[in-house]
């Protein structure tokens, strides 16, 4: 059995015929345009000195002022007890310490923990992109008539 599938063989039918290639002038027409690659304006010799790119260098312009603020700025709100006497972020370090108690077993997927994980860094991501934006933007005069 084993021979038979090391054995070369012709599809019936193939054996004798070759394929020829099909002819692109055949599939030309005089209403469409001739077909030409774009080319990649990163291998352009030449454009822009020979070195192309879509964004500054430092384009993220990180600055420790905005992350200190910006957490600053979001664990002030979410300390204050507004959910049923406690705050968000008592709710969800409270919820850490429940989960870290049965460690080797994740947290279910009904666990409150998930809640409070994502309202918790959801929060803290809209500061800081907000904190990004507002110190840089005055920074830069960006909000300047």
């Amino acid at each position: 059995m084993a021979a038979t599938f090391a054995t070369p063989s012709t599809v019936v039918g193939l054996g004798g015929s070759s394929v020829s290639p099909i002819n692109t002038k055949a599939l030309s027409s005089s209403f469409l345009k001739p077909t030409t690659r774009a080319k990649n304006p990163l291998r352009v010799a030449g454009a822009s000195g020979g070195r192309f790119t879509c964004f500054e260098s430092n384009w993220l312009r990180r600055d420790l002022n905005v992350v200190g603020f910006g957490l600053i700025g979001w664990l002030a709100p979410s300390s204050i007890p507004a959910i049923n006497g406690k705050s968000l972020t008592g709710l969800f370090f409270e919820s850490i310490g429940t989960e870290l108690a049965h460690f080797p077993t994740p947290p279910a997927l009904t666990s409150q923990f998930w809640l409070w994980l994502v309202t918790w860094h959801l929060g803290l991501f809209i500061c800081l992109t907000f904190g990004q934006i507002g110190f840089k933007g005055r920074t830069e005069d960006y909000f300047q008539k």
